[in-house]
């Protein structure tokens, strides 16, 4: 079963991303990502509420959230700050880089998962798991000749360097995953990280963005944020749930998930038409096998 959330997360984690090309284009970055956090917060009140005032009811809905001590919500703002600081990166360069370039790109986090998960946990790799991470590996390099062709040059681009970021940063937020889900209810992290990256990104919106608001690009609401939250939400609870399940491996969750990376490269090659997707795809399906690859034992 948990095989299953994780490719309904995959699914609607390629939709979100959709919404963030959307969103991002000629848009102000920071304001964006904080108001879909807070959007997803607001979502999450009605949920909050009937934890107080239907208790019962919530639990048969599975949408209870249990209360927690000080040292859960450390724990819980720590992942917040992790996982912002991912999205921070990724989302400055989602908006700077084709979309069938950032997408291939980040689908390679569940190779630095396992090798996380190899040095942090003492995970071993089969030969074929071996064989996976050398071909997605290779395939994430060759998107560097794809970008040269549209003059994107992975030395001298820092918004390169950003999602390289965001995909390392993510794959150390689900190696904490795996640790937070198996110790704590999914619903309180889920819930309570909503509203910590929310808090935390009204911070770095007063601090880094409004001071200066005037002289960078300016902002515009769109309703596509709304969409952020609301696949997101939906990602992450499906993403949840199989990870809170003890006999689930968050290298394989990892992998799935990151395969939703296929709908957002469809997306930009169909909508936004973007340059060389055949020498693209060619990679994308070499990051595929590679990360399928990792699945198996």
């Amino acid at each position: 079963m948990w095989v299953f959330f994780a490719l309904c997360s995959a699914f609607f984690l390629g939709i979100y991303d959709i919404f963030k090309k959307k969103s991002l284009t000629d848009n102000a970055v920071i304001p964006v990502l904080f108001f879909s956090v807070l959007v997803s917060s607001l979502l999450f009140l009605p949920v909050m509420a009937a934890t107080y005032m239907a208790p019962a009811w919530a639990k048969a809905q599975y949408i209870y959230v249990p209360s927690a001590d000080i040292r859960t919500h450390l724990y819980i703002l720590l992942k917040s700050a992790i996982v912002l600081s991912s999205w921070t990166c990724g989302y400055f360069a989602l908006k700077h880089l084709p979309i069938t370039i950032f997408a291939p790109i980040r689908a390679t986090q569940p190779v630095w998962t396992v090798v996380g998960a190899l040095l942090i946990f003492g995970e071993s790799l089969s030969a074929m798991q071996v064989v996976g991470v050398s071909v997605t590996i290779i395939s994430f390099f060759l998107f560097s000749t794809a970008g040269h062709s549209e003059g994107i040059y992975w030395k001298k681009n820092h918004w390169i360097w950003l999602i390289i970021a965001a995909t390392l940063l993510g794959a150390a937020s689900a190696l904490y995953d795996k640790h937070l889900l198996h110790n704590y209810d999914r619903m309180t992290v889920q819930v309570y990280s909503t509203f910590y990256q929310a808090a935390l990104m009204a911070v770095v919106m007063a601090l880094m963005w409004w001071p200066t608001h005037k002289k960078t690009t300016p902002f515009c609401w769109r309703w596509s944020i709304v969409g952020i939250s609301v696949f997101l939400i939906i990602a992450d609870y499906a993403y949840y749930w199989a990870l809170s399940d003890k006999d689930s491996l968050i290298s394989v969750i990892s992998t799935i998930r990151r395969s939703g990376a296929v709908i957002s490269f469809l997306y930009g090659a169909a909508s936004l038409h973007e340059k060389n997707l055949r020498k693209k795809a060619i990679y994308l399906s070499g990051v595929l096998a590679g990360v399928l690859l990792l699945v198996f034992k």
